[in-house]
């Protein structure tokens, strides 16, 4: 009796690992089934918060996307994070809303794995007044709003040394500038960071404002009225970002080209009379 339990535990074990085995081999094989139909898939969930570049896209890529037998299916936030949360999860693909050095942090703090695909035309930051006229006309004492965010701090700090107002010190960072890095503050100015979005309700009662230029184009700020704005470097470029292992995929590189195409940089040509957009250097 005992070698019979023996042979048939034996059996049992024996069936057990078979349907395991089994199991494995049927979901390995669905998983690489789910990645083909994600590489080549003809359906793309897009992203979308408040700000030029999803207009932009949406008017000039999105048309040449569905001309090739594309479904682009667009998904709207409240705000850059949420969307970026949403594309670490897998429940869209893409968004078209941040550079580098945003896309950067939000991996390091999320533990996300975010990939760019392609850098996209980009609107500068910009000093505006509501008061004054001329960068000549700063005081000693003069408020200056700048955004507190950490990417778009950086790109102030930057901008008010190009003004002549601030100097920064010698081998700062340009991507991780802040406050402590002024080595003088030429103009003698206040410098008070605010929330960017708060900035166009009270630029009124400031002097001289940095304003971002997703911001520019949400409060419908005539962008000629800038009176210096940025020089945007590589790693401050908007791009197309999707989830690491999508970077490579067709439907991702279909967007890169369109980006990249005759037809989108007529478009731009035609579109950007103002000279309201930068376009990528590379």
């Amino acid at each position: 009796m005992k070698n019979y339990f023996s042979q048939q535990n034996l059996f049992k074990y024996i069936a057990v690992t078979l349907l395991a085995s089994s199991a494995l081999v049927i979901n390995a094989c669905d998983n690489s089934a789910k990645s083909a139909n994600n590489q080549t898939k003809k359906e793309i969930s897009m992203g979308v918060s408040p700000g030029p570049y999803n207009d932009l896209f949406k008017d000039a890529v999105k048309p040449i996307l569905e001309s090739e037998g594309y479904k682009v299916k667009l998904v709207n936030f409240p705000h850059l994070l949420e969307s970026d949360v949403a594309l670490s999860e897998g429940s869209i693909d893409l968004t078209v809303a941040q550079h580098t050095a945003y896309m950067d942090v939000f991996n390091q703090q999320r533990k996300a794995n975010l990939k760019p695909v392609v850098h996209v035309p980009s609107v500068p930051a910009a000093i505006f007044s509501n008061k004054y006229t001329s960068l000549k006309q700063v005081f000693s004492g003069a408020k200056v709003a700048i955004p507190q965010d950490a990417s778009n701090a950086a790109r102030s700090y930057n901008l008010l040394e190009k003004a002549g107002w601030i100097k920064l010190k010698a081998n700062t960072n340009p991507i991780i500038v802040n406050k402590n890095d002024i080595a003088q503050n030429i103009a003698g100015i206040d410098i008070i960071e605010m929330d960017s979005a708060n900035i166009p309700r009270v630029l009124n009662d400031l002097d001289f404002a940095v304003i971002p230029g997703s911001i520019v184009y949400s409060a419908n700020i005539d962008s000629n009225k800038a009176l210096l704005s940025e020089t945007i470097i590589p790693d401050l470029e908007i791009m197309v970002v999707v989830n690491g292992g999508n970077e490579n995929s067709q439907w991702a590189q279909d967007v890169k080209r369109i980006y990249q195409s005759q037809q989108f940089k007529d478009y731009m040509q035609t579109h950007n009379q103002n000279g309201y957009w930068v376009m990528p250097q590379q």
